[in-house]
């Protein structure tokens, strides 16, 4: 082995990035960046940051929104839930706050009339169908297993301004020392 796993990987915080390791074989989580929402003693919630769907968010209104937001698949749990994030320069009514940058979900009705009015434009917010939760101890369990790093402090312009497709390998990258070389390892070492 050319290098070793962390041995004690600290079990993230909200407003953490959840990384998955280079092979992971789950094909919902392969290559993925979670932003941690919540994580207790009941269990874990996250949304993935870099899976983009097809769908936009007039796709999955009942109403006719202007607003061309893209939908990102947020998690393989209960995709037919809408999830938001958005960044600390909006103020919305039952917000949850992740770190000094970030919030989480809210009034909806109050984000719809933002965007309706203006207030809230696209780059203020992302949007999610589904997402990704672990039952209590399970989320340690892996981590223990080597399927996770943990990058402290998820930070605005990784959320909205880095390219979904390129997310994971430039967080590993900016990681630097080892994690730099895993975000070049080859989705199968086999075919190397």
């Amino acid at each position: 082995m050319l290098f070793e796993y962390d041995k004690n990987i600290p079990d993230p915080e909200k407003g953490d990035f959840l990384i998955s390791e280079p092979s992971m074989g789950d094909p919902n989580f392969e290559r993925t960046v979670i932003l941690i929402c919540e994580n207790s003693e009941e269990g874990t919630f996250g949304l993935v940051m870099n899976q983009l769907t097809q769908l936009n968010l007039n796709d999955v209104l009942n109403e006719e929104m202007i607003f061309e937001s893209s939908l990102f698949l947020g998690g393989p749990v209960e995709q037919n839930t809408l999830h938001f994030v958005y960044h600390k320069g909006v103020d919305i009514p039952g917000s949850m706050s992740l770190n000094k940058e970030l919030s989480w979900s809210g009034d909806f009705e109050e984000v719809k009339w933002m965007m309706k009015s203006g207030m809230l434009s696209v780059n203020d917010i992302k949007f999610f169908l589904g997402y990704s939760g672990w039952s209590s101890g399970q989320l340690r369990d892996e981590l223990d297993r080597q399927s996770w790093f943990v990058r402290k402090n998820a930070r605005k312009e990784e959320v909205f301004d880095m390219n979904h497709d390129a997310l994971w390998k430039a967080i590993l990258n900016n990681m630097g020392g080892k994690y730099k070389l895993f975000s070049n390892y080859p989705p199968d070492p086999r075919l190397n």
